[in-house]
């Protein structure tokens, strides 16, 4: 699973933790993606979305 949602193309971003000390290593800040079934046209699909495309109503969750 590729950690992008399949509705706005976010994706995780890279940058450096950096210690008290001033150690610096990399690190990176992951999208929040749930696997949500989504009415797609006429048809129910499952999706990587991240929750801001969820709460935002950028999708239409399917009924079960």
């Amino acid at each position: 699973m590729a950690k992008m949602c399949e509705v706005c193309g976010k994706t995780p971003v890279t940058g450096r933790r950096i210690s008290h000390a001033h150690n610096v290593s990399s690190r990176r800040w992951l999208p929040n993606l749930q696997r949500v079934r989504v009415m797609v046209g006429k048809a129910v699909k499952r999706l990587n979305v991240c929750t801001r495309c969820i709460r935002t109503g950028k999708i239409q969750k399917a009924a079960r």
